[in-house]
């Protein structure tokens, strides 16, 4: 079972579909879809650390398991729909702060243009 808050190591699309690359991912998701559905939605994680208003930092304190090898941020604007069958493994979860946080900065992305 996967579950929200999951970090997990994924083929990442480029966003000109011209290939992928391995990367970190974090499960947006909840457990009742991730349960029924043979796909999780998921946001890129990267350690190129760019501060603009649709990025989160994300650091080892951060993490309720697992270990980041260098700080990260989760860009919150990538996020994808992705077959289970693809992921690779399990690196770790991050806490639920930090998950407020992205579906926060994912709220401000998707909100109603007045």
């Amino acid at each position: 079972m996967m579950n929200q808050r999951d970090l997990l190591l994924v083929p990442f699309p480029f966003s000109d579909q011209s290939g992928n690359k391995v990367r970190p991912v974090v499960i947006v998701s909840n457990n009742e879809f991730n349960s029924y559905s043979e796909d999780l939605i998921v946001i890129g994680v990267t350690s190129n650390i760019t501060k603009d208003n649709y990025t989160v930092l994300l650091g080892n304190n951060d993490l309720e398991d697992g270990r980041l090898m260098d700080p990260c941020c989760i860009k919150v604007e990538n996020v994808l729909k992705l077959d289970k069958s693809l992921v690779i493994k399990k690196i770790g979860k991050i806490n639920k702060g930090k998950l407020k946080d992205v579906l926060n900065t994912l709220k401000d992305i998707t909100s109603i243009d007045d």
